[in-house]
């Protein structure tokens, strides 16, 4: 029976968080609204709900929102032309080094314009069969609906496949979809525990180790 890994991408792929937080930093601070970094850790990549509700507190209605949404949006993108390579260090010689004996695929939350903007002068995507992002499915992590799609692309057994994650609500997704999941830690998430992980790590090197040992 093949394997599968299904990964990840912002955080886990390439290093695009930090780029994310500034873009969202810089549009509330606008609005006298301070967004530090753990602000982001918890609204962000714990609890899925953004930042928007400051604003609402404030009175700003749904329209005001909506485009305030889109002006972060458009900053990010501005970030990501900008920015040259953004693969994480060590990450290709990762996905060399499983791609002739697992079967992978992307998982993201990501919009598809960014992620297309963010590898388009990559060499990663050879590596992976398939990518979902955020307009393929319903519901976003930590709901288990992007997991499960991206299962049954590979239409493995749930125990076949490993998921790959950096934040805490990618874990809560994977579990919820009945995956085992390998995090990887960064700056942002050294502090939390990842209750659940079937392991956490805190190098790619360890992360080759990691998966090595858990198939």
């Amino acid at each position: 029976m093949q394997h599968g890994i299904l990964w990840d991408n912002d955080g886990v792929l390439v290093d695009t968080e930090g780029l994310f937080y500034e873009a969202n930093r810089s549009l509330f601070a606008e609005h006298a609204i301070e967004l530090t970094q753990q602000h982001f850790f918890d609204w962000f990549l714990q609890e899925n709900r953004g930042a928007w509700h400051l604003l609402t507190q404030r009175g700003y209605s749904q329209d005001d929102i909506t485009k305030l949404r889109e002006d972060r949006n458009q900053r990010y993108s501005r970030y990501l032309q900008n920015s040259e390579s953004l693969a994480i260090d060590g990450i290709a010689d990762v996905l060399h080094s499983l791609g002739h004996r697992y079967r992978m695929g992307i998982v993201t939350s990501s919009r598809f314009d960014h992620f297309h903007m963010i590898h388009h002068q990559l060499d990663l995507l050879r590596h992976f069969e398939f990518v979902v992002t955020d307009e393929n499915y319903r519901n976003s992590k930590p709901a288990p609906d992007p997991y499960l799609l991206g299962l049954s692309k590979l239409n493995i057994p749930a125990n076949h496949c490993l998921v790959i994650e950096d934040s805490p609500r990618g874990l809560q997704a994977a579990l919820a979809a009945g995956l085992r999941c390998i995090v990887v830690r960064h700056a942002m998430s050294q502090h939390y525990t990842f209750d659940g992980a079937l392991c956490v790590v805190d190098s790619h090197a360890d992360l080759l180790d990691a998966i090595y040992h858990n198939t």
